[in-house]
């Protein structure tokens, strides 16, 4: 998710609707699978790719699978761009443009895109601020719901943001975090506060400290019912591929998961089919169903029978195939008494390619169950004496921005002999 830094004490600015809304914002580091803080959530906000200031780009394969399994647990999905293209505002709007066809695809007309504008932007802040609003019309020209993202002490160091607030009012996503534990509800006496904010990031923490921790949010003015009749996630303005994959797995019946089923633990399960009580880091998780009997199934990994009534489905079996098959991956399930650098040498890779594969920033921490791609499109370069980023990239036939997105390397002028990076 975001970055973003602690918030001064203030008193909101923008006004609060009565039946606020809370939400996730989910990129590859929270997996195929949407996952959410509360059973009462209502959205997800999916990060569809990014663009870099050279014009370089990167998609999420998160993304697809996160709308649908956001649409299958009857909670409405939406999208961000990272954008990291300073004051260029051709490259902003044909950031816009090379995402549009597959959020088109995906998620439904009016629904939110954000611009997520937190790195990358210079001193030239008309310069960034007319980018970043052209980026936004060409949001709107589509048909949908325009969203300005930053933290506040950067959005006020790097945009004129009551320029953008004018041009679109009520459209500030901000993000800023009176401590990192989540909490319920929003601790509205910390919020930053803004005019035209729609959106706050309250906490990159929702879920605990994990390695694929969950940003939490509560939607202020009702924005994020845009796109939904009502706000009803079974209602989209116009019925995408991508939302019709998640309303199948929503309208099947539990007595018809088989095996192979992608299959949630519901946040209210509290004993498995053998009497046992399910602890609480399962809750909310999802696995894939090994076995079916009556009406139990047993989860993949974890090794434990549960009632259907105490699950959600997710994909179908045909679905959680087409998924690991769109993305060229064989799938490792978490067992107990594994670990990362296990898996990866059985595998015969590096704990770190794994890690990367599967954006995992801890690599001590995975939990049983989990889904891990073991194969697919990533290849690996070891760094070898006298290499430069620049070098390896030209040799590979990709970017420097792209290699180091791909690695999370923070210092493009600092690589070491010996490291690996996928490409």
């Amino acid at each position: 998710g975001a970055a973003a830094l602690m918030a001064g004490v203030t008193i909101a600015m923008t006004p609060v609707h009565a039946d606020r809304d809370y939400g996730v914002d989910l990129s590859k580091y929270q997996g195929y699978n949407a996952q959410f803080v509360s059973p009462d959530d209502k959205f997800a906000i999916c990060q569809v790719g990014g663009m870099y200031g050279d014009g370089s780009t990167y998609s999420q394969p998160t993304y697809d699978s996160q709308v649908a399994t956001t649409i299958a647990q009857g909670k409405r999905a939406h999208t961000y761009i990272w954008l990291q293209t300073g004051d260029n505002g051709y490259l902003a709007q044909q950031a816009v443009y090379h995402f549009l066809p597959q959020i088109k695809n995906a998620c439904p007309k009016g629904s939110i895109i954000a611009l997520d504008c937190e790195q990358g932007y210079g001193k030239d802040l008309q310069g960034n601020t007319n980018a970043v609003i052209s980026a936004m019309n060409v949001i709107r020209d589509n048909g949908f719901t325009p969203v300005f993202y930053s933290y506040k002490g950067y959005a006020n160091a790097h945009f004129y943001v009551n320029q953008i607030g004018n041009a679109y009012p009520n459209k500030i996503w901000v993000a800023g975090y009176p401590y990192t534990n989540g909490t319920y509800p929003a601790p509205m006496e910390y919020f930053p506060s803004m005019d035209n904010v729609a959106l706050w990031q309250y906490s990159d923490h929702g879920r605990g400290v994990y390695s694929k921790a969950i940003d939490y949010n509560i939607d202020l003015l009702g924005i994020t019912k845009n796109g939904y009749e009502k706000g009803n996630p079974n209602k989209p303005d116009n019925n995408t591929p991508v939302i019709q994959e998640g309303k199948k797995a929503d309208n099947t019946p539990k007595r018809d998961i088989s095996v192979g089923f992608t299959v949630k633990v519901n946040f209210s399960a509290t004993h498995w089919a053998t009497g046992e009580s399910i602890p609480s880091w399962v809750k909310g998780r999802a696995y894939t169903v090994e076995q079916v009997s009556g009406n139990k199934v047993l989860l993949s990994g974890i090794n434990s029978w549960i009632y259907k009534s105490n699950v959600e489905i997710l994909q179908t079996a045909s679905q959680t195939q087409r998924n690991d098959q769109v993305n060229n991956s064989s799938i490792y399930v978490v067992r107990s008494g594994d670990t990362l650098s296990g898996i990866a040498s059985r595998y015969g890779m590096t704990t770190a390619h794994l890690a990367n594969m599967n954006g995992i920033s801890n690599w001590n921490y995975i939990y049983v169950g989990e889904r891990l791609r073991v194969s697919g499109a990533s290849h690996v370069y070891t760094v070898q004496s006298g290499d430069t980023l620049s070098g390896i990239a030209a040799r590979l036939g990709t970017t420097v921005s792209a290699l180091v997105a791909k690695n999370g390397i923070n210092n493009a002028n600092l690589i070491f002999v010996g490291e690996t990076l996928s490409y």
